[in-house]
C-alpha cells in the first residue's frame, strides 16, 4: 500500500471536481464519498441533491472563519492511497477504516480530536481512495504536520499487516522522486512510453558512469543528444547543471530542465564530484591495469574488478562496502550501454533496478572504488561488443560474476535493514540471470558439444578430478546440464598444463557455491579465467593445438599435473 502526499494547493473546489470527475482519461468510476469528519458530510457521487459547491464550503469553513490576512495561502491538503495490484479488491468499509487511520497518523485528525481540521475520502476506482483536507483546524489553529509522510508510510505498512496485504518496502528517503500525476499525465498525452524525468536520470546515470572527469561527463550529456545548462559562478566555476530532452517542452513552448538533483540525489553536481576524489591510500590499495584494449578485454577488466568488490563487500568498512555498491552500478550501466542487442535489453533492466541499490544513508567513501570505475571506464570507451565470438563469452563470464556481485549487495543491504536497496539488487541479479542465459547460450552449447565427444577415459578422469576437489557437490555437478561444458573446459586446463583437480579445488574456494543456481556454469567461468583460457571455445582451438603441455592418455596427465600442482593457474 503507497500512501502519497501531493503537493499543497489553495482551491478546494478544484480538487473536489477533479476527484468527482471523470478523470483525464475517463478512468474515474462511480466516484462518492467513504468516510469524512462528520457522517452527515454532503457526498455529491450517490446524493443527488449534493453538489460540489456544498461540499467545498463545509471543508473551508474553518479557512473562511479566519481574518484574510491569517488565512494559509496552500490551505489544500491531499494523500491518496493505493494497494498493490495483487491485492484483493477492498470494500468502502475497509477503506473508510484505512482513512481514518491516515488522517490521524498524520496530524490532520488525530483520535479523539473533537477541533481537528475537516477531510473527506474520496473513492473512485477499486484500488485506491484520495483524502482532502483543509489546514485549519476548527479551533483556528493549524495542525501540526512535521513528518507527515513518514507517518503515512509507517501507518500504511501496519494497515499492510492488519489487512494481509502485499508489504511493501518502507522508504528510507533515498530513492528518486517518484513521477508526479501531472508528468504521468503529460506522458499520456504525447505517447511517451516513459516519463521524460526517469530518461534523463537514465541518460545522466549512463554518462557519469566511467567518467574521468567534468569535461568528459558533459561531453558525453551532449553527445547523448540532451540539452544541457551549466549555472557558473561569477569565478568561472560550475556550480550546477541542468538538463532537458529536446522534445520536451511547457505551454510556452520552452524545453523542461531539470536539475541533477532532482532527477536523483546522488547526481547533483557536488556529489557526481565525489566519484572523481582520489583518497590519499587509492593508488596503494587498487591494482593498477592495463587499460582496455576492445570489448573482450573490457569484459575480462570488469570481471576481475567485480571479483575484488566481492572481497571488499565481505570484509570492508561500511562507506567502502557502499562505494563498492554504488560503483557496481556505474559497471551496470556502462555493460548495457555497449552490449549485443540480444542481452541489451535485459542488462538495462538490471542498471535500472541496481540504481535504487547504489544509494542509503551509509555514505560512500569514494575513491576506493577505483577499481570498479575504471573497469566501467574501460567498457565505455573499448565501443560495442559483438553478439558472437570472445565478445559475446566474455560478456557471460563478466555478467555470471555480476550476479554474485548484486546478490552481495543485496546481502549487505538486508543486513543493514535497507529493506528497498535489498529488493533492488535481488531483482537486478534476476535480470542478469536471463541476461546470461542469452549471453551464454552459444558458448556453452559449444562446450557441450565438445565434452560429449570426450574420450570416456578421459571423462572418467575428470569425473575423478570433480569427486576429488568437490566430494560432496559432485553428484550435483553431473547431474547438470552443463556437466559436459565443464569437462570440456577441464580438458581445455589439462592441455594448457594445469591440474585439473588442484584448478578445482582453488576454484570453488573462492566462494561459496551452495547457493548458485548451476554450479558447473560458475566453475567453469571461474576455470577458464583462473588458466586464463578463451571465453569463446573457438578460439581455443589454435591454443590446444600449440600446448606445450598437450598428453596422449590420463596417465600422462597425472604425472604433468603433479609436477604442476603447486604452480599458479596462469598462461603457460
Amino acid at each position: 500500500m503507497i500512501p502519497r502526499i501531493h503537493k499543497r494547493g489553495s482551491e478546494t473546489i478544484g480538487l473536489i471536481r477533479y476527484l468527482y470527475g471523470p478523470g483525464t482519461h475517463e478512468e474515474h468510476t462511480d466516484p462518492h464519498l467513504v468516510a469524512a469528519f462528520d457522517p452527515l458530510t454532503p457526498d455529491p457521487g450517490r446524493d443527488p441533491q449534493a453538489t460540489h459547491k456544498q461540499l467545498q464550503r463545509l471543508l473551508d469553513q474553518p479557512v473562511n472563519a479566519l481574518p484574510a490576512g491569517r488565512r494559509p495561502k496552500k490551505h489544500v491538503w491531499h494523500l491518496s492511497v493505493r494497494a498493490a495490484p495483487e491485492d484483493p479488491v477492498l470494500s468502502d468499509e475497509d477503506w473508510a477504516a484505512i482513512a481514518r487511520r491516515m488522517v490521524a497518523a498524520t496530524g490532520i485528525a488525530p483520535d479523539g480530536d473533537q477541533t481537528a481540521c475537516r477531510w473527506a475520502a474520496v473513492r473512485h476506482a477499486d484500488d485506491h481512495i484520495h483524502i482532502i483536507a483543509t489546514l485549519v483546524r476548527d479551533d483556528g489553529r493549524r495542525p501540526r504536520l512535521n513528518n507527515e509522510a513518514r507517518r503515512a508510510q509507517a501507518e500504511a505498512r501496519a494497515i499492510e499487516a492488519d489487512y494481509g496485504l502485499r508489504r511493501v518496502s518502507p522508504g528510507d528517503g533515498t530513492a528518486a522522486k517518484r513521477p508526479t500525476s501531472a508528468e504521468r499525465h503529460k506522458a499520456d498525452r504525447h505517447r511517451r512510453q516513459r516519463i521524460p524525468r526517469e530518461e534523463l536520470r537514465e541518460a545522466v546515470r549512463r554518462s557519469v558512469a566511467g567518467a574521468a572527469g567534468e569535461d568528459e561527463f558533459f561531453d558525453r550529456l551532449a553527445a547523448a543528444g540532451l540539452l544541457t545548462r551549466r549555472r557558473i559562478a561569477p569565478s568561472g566555476d560550475t556550480l550546477g547543471y541542468t538538463v532537458a530532452l529536446p522534445g520536451d517542452r511547457n505551454a510556452k513552448g520552452e524545453p523542461v530542465f531539470y536539475s541533477g538533483s532532482k532527477l536523483a540525489p546522488d547526481l547533483s553536481l557536488p556529489r557526481i564530484r565525489e566519484r572523481w576524489t582520489p583518497t590519499s591510500d587509492d593508488t596503494t590499495q587498487q591494482p593498477v591495469l592495463p587499460s582496455a584494449t576492445g570489448p573482450a578485454s573490457a569484459r575480462r577488466h570488469a570481471t576481475n574488478a567485480a571479483w575484488q568488490a566481492l572481497l571488499v563487500i565481505d570484509h570492508g568498512d561500511d562507506s567502502v562496502v557502499a562505494a563498492q555498491i554504488a560503483a557496481t552500478g556505474e559497471v551496470l550501466d556502462a555493460l548495457a550501454k555497449t552490449s549485443a542487442a540480444h542481452t541489451r535489453h535485459e542488462l538495462q533492466a538490471a542498471a535500472t533496478a541496481f540504481e535504487r541499490a547504489s544509494r542509503s544513508h551509509t555514505r560512500a567513501a569514494r575513491g576506493h572504488d577505483h577499481a570498479l570505475r575504471q573497469a566501467a571506464r574501460d567498457l565505455v570507451h573499448s565501443g560495442p561488443a559483438l553478439g558472437r565470438g570472445e565478445d559475446s563469452a566474455t560478456t557471460a563470464m563478466a555478467i555470471d560474476m555480476l550476479i554474485f556481485l548484486t546478490i552481495a549487495a543485496a546481502t549487505w543491504h538486508a543486513k543493514k535493514q535497507h529493506a528497498q536497496q535489498a529488493e533492488a539488487a535481488q531483482q537486478a541479479a534476476e535480470h542478469l540471470r536471463a541476461a546470461y542465459q542469452a549471453a551464454a547460450e552459444r558458448p556453452m552449447a559449444l562446450l557441450h558439444q565438445r565434452g560429449s565427444r570426450l574420450a570416456p577415459s578421459w571423462m572418467r578422469h575428470h569425473t575423478t578430478a570433480v569427486r576429488q576437489a568437490l566430494p560432496e557437490l559432485a553428484d550435483c555437478i553431473f547431474a547438470e546440464q552443463g556437466w559436459p561444458a565443464l569437462a570440456a573446459t577441464l580438458d581445455e586446463a589439462r592441455t594448457a598444463g594445469h591440474n585439473p583437480t588442484t584448478l578445482l579445488t582453488q576454484a570453488a574456494a573462492r566462494r561459496e557455491l551452495d547457493t548458485v543456481e548451476r554450479i558447473s556454469d560458475v566453475l567453469l567461468w571461474r576455470l577458464r579465467r583462473m588458466a586464463d583460457l578463451p571465453a569463446d571455445p573457438q578460439n581455443s582451438q589454435g591454443q590446444r593445438a600449440r600446448g606445450k603441455h598437450a598428453v596422449a592418455s590420463p596417465n600422462q596427465a597425472a604425472q604433468t599435473g603433479t609436477r604442476l600442482a603447486n604452480s599458479s593457474p596462469r598462461r603457460r
